[in-house]
């Protein structure tokens, strides 16, 4: 119960992240689209990869499901990550897309947008309502109802395979990313500069008749003496007036002044 309340609260905590993903859903595919067809067709082969990259190709990191679920670290992981890696992502497939997820969210602070959560829960909402009509109709035996839930259930599985793999695009790009796949972004090519051939005559020049200035009027000379000069300072200099040393209210640390010890 108190790994619950724990993972509870890293939910929670996750809305507060600072930093967001490099890409959202909606934009994901247009992204990477050869990647986000091919996490549509082959799903699990596509978590392997991801959460093989998000460990930094260590596998002895590995812990199933990346420790947020109670099996997490009782499956043998240790002796055979890449065995147990593949069972994961074939028969956990949602819990491994999610684990990737949270580690690349808990490594890099970021939390999912409100479009993004948004998505996720119409997702869920939707398997869940096609979950509730199948099992109404396999009460009633009512056709119409089996009809329903069987549009339902095509409908919420469509919205999954392309809700996991917009997620997975999602995680691909923002690891793309981290490992600095992005290259710099392309300048703008300079305008066309047009050269002048050697056999190409000058353009005329226009010429301007010389202008006279009158000439500079002469320095101002001061009239008198010159100034005097400065006195020198006196020295040596007067005294200065001290108004008492250290002031009356100064006590550092609380003791009095000078401090003990110290040679008056």
């Amino acid at each position: 119960m108190a790994s619950l309340d724990a993972e509870m609260e890293k939910m929670k905590f996750r809305q507060n992240y600072p930093n967001h993903w490099h890409t959202d859903l909606l934009r994901a595919p247009q992204s990477d689209p050869l990647f986000c067809c091919f996490s549509l067709w082959c799903g699990p082969c596509a978590s392997y990869i991801l959460r093989k990259r998000a460990l930094y190709n260590d596998m002895s990191r590995y812990t199933c499901c990346g420790g947020y679920m109670p099996c997490s670290g009782r499956c043998g992981e240790s002796h055979c990550p890449e065995l147990c890696l593949c069972t994961e992502v074939f028969l956990c497939f949602a819990n491994s897309v999610a684990s990737t997820r949270f580690m690349l969210q808990d490594e890099f602070n970021l939390q999912t947008t409100k479009c993004d959560n948004c998505i996720i829960g119409f997702m869920f909402c939707l398997q869940q309502v096609a979950c509730i009509f199948s099992c109404i109709a396999c009460i009633t035996g009512n056709d119409v109802l089996q009809e329903a839930s069987r549009v339902l259930n095509c409908c919420s599985d469509m919205v999954y395979c392309t809700v996991c793999s917009c997620m997975q695009t999602q995680h691909k790009v923002e690891m793309d990313k981290r490992d600095g796949k992005f290259g710099a972004r392309p300048t703008a090519a300079p305008p066309i500069q047009h050269m002048s051939r050697l056999d190409q005559p000058l353009p005329p020049t226009i010429a301007y008749a010389p202008q006279s200035y009158p000439p500079p009027p002469p320095p101002q000379q001061p009239y008198g003496y010159p100034p005097p000069q400065q006195q020198p300072p006196m020295y040596p200099p007067p005294p200065l007036q001290h108004h008492g040393y250290p002031p009356p209210n100064y006590a550092p640390s609380g003791v009095g002044y000078p401090p003990p010890g110290y040679p008056r």
